[in-house]
């Protein structure tokens, strides 16, 4: 028996980390002499470049907000396709997703005591509407659903405000969520929240909610952070509250979208494919500038970059922008269900959707020699400090494809100022900065090509 056996399993457990970092380390050293001088012409393409950002302007300003069912989203997935094959991508195309129809109607908040005041609210995507003239009632601020629980009493009739500070989205956003359902539970005629954002400018904040089997369906809206703010300085002094909320939400029957599909494709092994993606889809409320135009836009840029500069890896680039990620996923759903049987050939799925903010690495979710790969690939953004790569992935589209056992990442960016805007009327272009969305590019460009250019494929 070798001595390091013998000598315990502290001795085991240093030997085997010391290789481990050794064979990092040589992998990383191989990677720079075959591709460091290819990822820094990319780069450099990518910085120097006003091209992708243009388009990005021209799809938030011709087409505006993108809502799945909406005319605005298939135009804008009409406009890709034309421009995708003007480009010279191959096998490029849309493929058909049924998606759900939410339809927010007119709505309007009217504050009517202790003083007369229109409201900024949004409805949440997928609430029911009030009845024609409206629902009036006295209002019951509470912080949290344990504390309307505890006032159960006082709830009946009323519309419940939810004030919950926000600390971190994934915290607060079950309050946007379940809102409605513990309103209802509690015997209420409407949910209101607080937006689900550290920030805002009188700018509420929409998004998705859900109802429960069995527990009667309430509207369910949004006001600025201002508003519920002062609401609950009016509850603490013993102010009565009185609100008049409008809302013609609906839902249609299901309709179609489609996912956009466009390949730069491998000289040697082109049925393996390497994702790069954003969703296409975005909120009805401004123009989907940062959720997900601009993830869209920077995976679209750095493949066409790769065919611009003539570098073409061995394996399939396919650039993906997945339909009706806001309220239903079922673009990424429908992928993994219609490329089911190829998805053993999907070799990485990489996805931006947390803003074209300065890019900082990526976070990834596959096999223990998956992320050495990933993180020698790092090592070649130290150009632009993008290289950081951490465990785990916040991709909701590229997550769907796990079930095929395809490894997944998010590229990583400095997003403390996302959740100011997305979901709100500022998700606008002007809340950009090209030379960030650039470095977003670069990223991806890097990321993608390397990975698809590699004599094995990333294990799973």
């Amino acid at each position: 028996m070798p001595v390091y056996w013998q000598c315990g399993g502290m001795f085991t457990r240093l030997l085997f980390s010391s290789f481990l970092t050794l064979a990092f380390a040589a992998l990383a050293a191989d990677l720079k002499p075959a591709y460091q001088a290819k990822a820094n012409r990319l780069i450099l393409a990518a910085t120097n470049s006003t091209f992708g950002f243009q388009r990005l302007e021209v799809l938030c300003d011709r087409f505006g907000a993108r809502f799945t069912g909406s005319k605005n989203l298939e135009d804008a997935i009409d406009w890709c396709l034309a421009e995708m094959k003007r480009d010279g991508f191959k096998n490029v195309h849309g493929e058909k997703v049924k998606v759900p129809r939410w339809v927010r109607g007119k709505e309007s908040a009217t504050l009517l005591l202790p003083r007369p005041r229109p409201l900024p609210m949004l409805g949440l995507g997928g609430s029911v509407g009030t009845p024609k003239d409206g629902i009036e009632a006295d209002v019951l601020v509470v912080p949290s659903f344990e504390e309307l629980r505890k006032r159960t009493a006082e709830a009946k009739g009323k519309i419940i405000l939810f004030n919950v500070p926000f600390t971190s989205y994934r915290e607060t956003v079950i309050v946007r969520r379940l809102g409605a359902v513990e309103a209802a539970k509690a015997g209420a005629v409407a949910s209101l929240i607080r937006s689900v954002g550290p920030f805002s400018m009188q700018t509420p904040h929409t998004g998705n909610m859900a109802y429960e089997d069995g527990v009667r369906k309430v509207p369910h809206a949004a006001l600025s952070l201002e508003d519920a703010e002062m609401l609950s300085r009016m509850a603490a002094r013993g102010e009565r509250i009185r609100i008049r909320l409008k809302m013609e939400a609906h839902t249609l029957p299901d309709g179609f979208s489609r996912n956009v599909i466009a390949d730069l494709k491998g000289w040697e092994k082109p049925e393996e494919i390497v994702i790069v993606s954003g969703h296409i889809d975005s909120w009805d409320v401004g123009q989907g500038a940062m959720d997900d135009g601009g993830g869209c836009l920077a995976a679209w840029e750095a493949v066409r970059l790769m065919m611009k500069l003539g570098l073409k890896p061995r394996r399939t680039v396919r650039v993906v922008l997945w339909t009706n990620e806001e309220n239903g996923i079922r673009g990424a759903k429908e992928y993994a269900r219609r490329h089911a049987a190829d998805l053993k050939n999907h070799v990485l799925a990489i996805e931006s959707d947390s803003g074209v903010f300065n890019p900082t690495g990526y976070g990834f979710l596959g096999s223990a020699k998956g992320m050495e790969t990933i993180q020698a690939v790092g090592k070649l953004l130290a150009p632009i400090k993008a290289g950081e790569i951490k465990k785990g992935c916040r991709g909701a589209d590229v997550l769907k494809l796990i079930v095929g056992g395809v490894p997944a990442m998010h590229l990583e960016v400095e997003r403390e100022k996302y959740f100011w805007y997305h979901h709100t009327d500022a998700d606008t272009i002007d809340k950009l900065d090209r030379n960030e969305f650039n470095r977003c590019v670069a990223s991806m460009a890097v990321m993608a090509y390397v990975v698809a250019d590699l004599p094995e494929p990333l294990a799973r």
